[in-house]
């Protein structure tokens, strides 16, 4: 069971004041730091951590609200009668107590620690130890990729009495961070999986960068590492030095090595890789070929022989290896239901979080969670099902469906819970109803022993391979990128217009509220009404309302553009026909003004027409008044820039003094946010550089790719010279060539102008040129000397190949690119 510690207990480890009312019988067994994902409120402890873009002291009210009554803070709450209703510890800084607290809590176990760190490969590494390990021991992890300096004390927090094994990696992207994370994790036995690029920018070299990693493992009793790894064996042989205390155990291809690799071949139709230890070889199964797959792997085996660990089940394990999926991924399905399939892991700590993510994606949806039996939790299946339970409660799960003996024979511990219950997979998929599920959200988390691949395909639309992928942790990444260039207090208007750039309106637009954007804008009234009723509830500017459906503004507390006489001389009379609209309760528009782009907006001359109208007419409140700048990524016409910002003052100003009140004012689309700062005023409008597009380069380089377009190869074909390609045969061979058929043309917003050439894709990270032209529904590339098979990926766009690239190609830009996509090509959301 878990810890439970009192409020003057975590006062007195994370050696802070506490303050406020204190009931003897509260105790704490849960950290909280972001205050949308509760899952047991009365048990909880919330962190109000401070960041350059946030600061968690602002939701205590909310969190107050929903039954949080013990908070670490470091400034105590303002809020009259906050003594009363809760109890404050305060701090210095509150992620400082936060890892304090972690180390606490870790010194209190004496049970093995793995450390994991290094460039790639750390989760992976971490969760096939843990398959490897958990039919022996009772192993605690981080859930996920929580290797960060607050996801490792989350992690760390975990550990209980029952825990025979820890494994814990850590992740840092800059010098001082690993000695906080050290601190934490205390790990006696160490894995330093490789050094590549990621955070780069964060050290003056390679060689820092490894000795920083390198703080991990300085109370180790054994390190691990790769010996052909040139840069890590030089740098952990220097380190050793200074630490003989702690015994090096290498593995690669030398006769120095501690694990020799005799190397890789195949038995009975598996693949295999024989090492030698000790003068003895040993051979093991493994599904997977890859070079990094295998390098991950033969991290786990020298740990299985450094650590003692071997016997004669390990080989059949290791070829039972799963793959870890890295990511959870949202995907539409059946009956207009979006599926989550999250086949990363069945442990309870990874639960909550796939129940957040299913509970930020599912406004007014009901929410369906098919669970499989948790397998290896170390707990009481009793004690382990009744928490289940609590969870499930507490997320507001509307259906749960439990699949196997061992939660069948639970299942009174639901009670109060919308429930069915199944003995196997099978039994599943041959006696439920599927019709049943409708427009719900749907959570999948199987153990892999259940195959919920089966019910995966059962579930999700049948499309052609063709697909945009959208990750939505990037997005979230470059949201605060330009949060962190926003003023303090400004507020934040996201465009989610024309299908949010081709990513899809709803997805996008949710995401986007539970990071509590300010506002989002659309382009017509259709789009709110859609977000409206998928549950966006955040406000929502119309920036292209049409005189023939206004209602529609109205009935759906739409907040429409203003930008000519006549619209807000059809505005009064429509806001007549909805009484419950008064002076006191005014129906807010935005004011746009024309400062130089000459699209819609009111140009200087006009404010004398309009501002008596606004006034004569109370029932309408403006909310914000803003313009456009037409050339914000331009240096060469930022005079022009400086002209219309001039203008957008004067105007305002006007306004203002005028009306005789204030409203929020807004320049600044994604560019201008770094390159014109002093236009952001009271809100800025980022709208492609959600997406990684930015024409500023120092704020482009620090955007993430969002989108991936991508597709298969659907055939593969020699031909020979003289051959042609395609129609009107537009292409004719001059040479022997090895051709790849892809299903993906211009239907699917592929342009034509890309055949013959023109453009290129990438297969196996090589670049394909077009062959022939672009056809409906397909295309051909070029692949000769290019290693491909059937089946494998196409990237048509990506991180590795720019929708720049793509758009430079087509003498376009990359709006036009992206929204171009059209719904046919399914959008599968991801997130790590």
């Amino acid at each position: 069971m878990a810890q439970l510690y009192s409020p003057k207990e975590l006062a007195t480890l994370m050696q802070g004041q506490l303050h406020g009312q204190c009931p003897e019988d509260h105790f704490v067994s849960f950290l909280l730091t972001d205050s949308r994902r509760i899952s047991f409120a009365g048990s909880s402890v919330f962190f109000a951590l401070k960041t350059a873009k946030n600061d968690g002291h602002r939701f205590i009210d909310e969190l107050l609200r929903k039954g949080v009554r013990c908070f670490v803070v470091s400034s105590l709450p303002k809020t009259p009668g906050w003594q009363d209703s809760a109890c404050f510890i305060l701090v210095e800084d509150t992620l400082a107590a936060l890892q304090k607290l972690a180390a606490s809590h870790r010194s209190q176990f004496d049970c093995p620690v793995v450390g994991i760190t290094g460039s790639n490969g750390k989760t992976i590494v971490k969760e096939w130890l843990t398959q490897l390990l958990a039919p022996d021991c009772n192993v605690v992890k981080n859930p996920r990729s929580y290797n960060s300096q607050v996801g490792v004390p989350l992690s760390v927090w975990n550990m209980e009495p029952s825990h025979q094994m820890a494994v814990f990696e850590a992740g840092i992207s800059r010098q001082g961070e690993m000695e906080k994370l050290a601190a934490i994790i205390r790990p006696t036995i160490g894995i330093f999986t490789n050094i590549g690029p990621a955070h780069d920018e964060g050290f003056p070299d390679t060689e820092t960068k490894i000795m920083e990693k390198l703080r991990l493992f300085e109370d180790c009793s054994i390190l691990i590492f790769n010996s052909e790894q040139k840069k890590v064996k030089r740098c952990i042989y220097a380190w050793a030095k200074s630490h003989p205390e702690v015994q090096l155990f290498s593995w690669g291809y030398s006769e120095d090595d501690d694990m020799l690799v005799l190397g890789a071949g195949a038995q009975d139709s598996f693949k295999m890789i024989e090492v030698e230890f000790e003068g003895t070889v040993y051979p093991f199964y493994t599904p997977f070929a890859d070079k990094a797959s295998l390098e991950n792997l033969l991290h786990c085996i020298a740990f299985i022989f450094a650590f003692d660990l071997y016997n004669p089940e390990m080989p059949e394990r290791t070829g039972r290896l799963s793959s870890v999926a890295m990511r959870m991924e949202l995907k539409h399905a059946v009956n207009n239901c979006f599926l989550i399939n999250d086949a990363y892991s069945s442990d309870i700590l990874s639960l909550d979080v796939s129940l957040d993510f299913l509970n930020a994606q599912s406004r007014q949806r009901v929410k369906v969670l098919i669970l499989s039996d948790i397998l290896q939790s170390g707990l009481p299946p009793d004690d382990l099902y009744r928490k289940v339970a609590r969870m499930v409660k507490q997320k507001d799960i509307d259906l749960l469906i439990g699949i196997g003996e061992e939660i069948w024979a639970h299942q009174k511990r639901f009670a109060g819970i919308s429930c069915q219950f199944f003995t196997s997979t099978e039994r599943f998929l041959e006696d439920f109803d599927f019709s049943i599920l409708r427009g719900m959200g749907i959570l999948l988390k199987g153990a892999r022993d259940f195959g919920f691949e089966r019910i995966s395909n059962k579930l999700q639309l049948r499309d052609h391979q063709t697909v945009l992928e959208i990750n939505m942790d990037a997005l979230v990444h470059n949201l605060n990128v330009y949060r962190s260039m926003v003023n303090s207090g400004t507020k934040v208007m996201a465009m989610v217009k024309a299908f949010s750039y081709g990513s899809g309106s709803f997805e996008i637009a949710n995401l986007l509220q539970f990071h509590r954007v300010d506002y989002l804008a659309v382009a017509f009234a259709d789009e709110g009404n859609e977000l409206r009723s998928a549950g966006i509830s955040l406000p929502i500017v119309v920036l292209n309302p049409e005189l023939h459906n206004l209602d529609i503004l109205f009935r759906y507390n739409l907040e429409p553009e203003v930008y000519s006489l006549q619209l807000l001389k059809r505005l009064t009379d429509e806001v007549k026909r909805f009484p419950f609209l008064t002076a006191e309760n005014p129906f807010p528009v935005h004011i746009k003004l024309d400062t130089g782009m000459h699209r819609l907006g009111f140009m200087e001359n006009e404010l004398d027409e309009l501002l008596p109208l606004l006034k004569e007419n109370p029932t309408l409140r403006v909310a914000s008044v803003f313009s456009h700048l037409a050339a914000s990524d331009r240096p060469d016409f930022d005079a022009f820039s400086r002209e219309q910002l001039a203008g957008f003052e004067r105007m305002s100003l006007q306004m203002e003094q005028s009306l005789g009140y204030r409203f929020l004012r807004h320049m600044a689309n994604s560019a201008a946010i770094s390159r014109f700062p002093d236009a952001q005023y009271d809100m800025v409008r980022v709208g492609i550089g959600l997406y990684g597009v930015d024409g500023a380069p120092q704020t482009a380089q620090r955007l993430q790719n969002v989108t991936t377009f991508k597709s298969v190869i659907s055939q593969i074909k020699t031909l020979e010279p003289g051959d042609s390609v395609g129609y009107n045969r537009a292409a004719v061979l001059t040479r022997k060539t090895r051709m790849a058929i892809v299903p993906v043309g211009y239907a699917d917003g592929l342009n034509r102008k890309l055949g013959n050439g023109k453009g290129f894709m990438l297969v196996n990270g090589k670049k394909a040129p077009t062959l022939g032209n672009i056809s409906m529904d397909m295309c051909s590339l070029d692949v000769t000397g290019i290693e491909v098979a059937e089946g494998d990926e196409v990237i048509i766009f990506g991180e590795h190949l720019p929708v720049q690239t793509l758009a430079q190609n087509l003498e376009t830009i990359p709006y036009e690119v992206f929204t171009s996509i059209p719904p046919r090509v399914k959008r599968i959301y991801f997130s790590e």
